[in-house]
């Protein structure tokens, strides 16, 4: 019995939105992504996801690799809903 609502509690904790995947933006969304990264004087980027699963901790939009007109990169954590660059680490790989 202790192994069955072990089972139960380890099949709902992964159900729940604490366990939450990574996703790709909706159209909508890398539209106005895209125009912030543009906006901010970048000229390209590779990926760009919603980083959610880490639980109890705000989700934000990681966008890797992005270029500025320079050529220099950076790794961007962006706020979903507003769209702000709340964090811009040089990227050196």
């Amino acid at each position: 019995m202790y192994r069955t609502a072990i089972s139960c509690f380890a099949v709902a904790l992964l159900a729940s939105p604490l366990a939450a995947a990574d996703r790709d933006p909706t159209p909508a969304e890398r539209t106005a992504i895209e125009k912030v990264l543009r906006d901010n004087g970048f000229v390209s980027w590779e990926d760009i996801e919603l980083d959610d699963d880490r639980p109890l901790r705000k989700p934000y939009w990681d966008v890797d690799d992005a270029r500025d007109r320079a050529g220099r990169a950076f790794d961007l954590k962006i706020e979903p809903g507003t769209y702000k660059i709340l964090r811009r680490t040089p990227d050196h790989d």
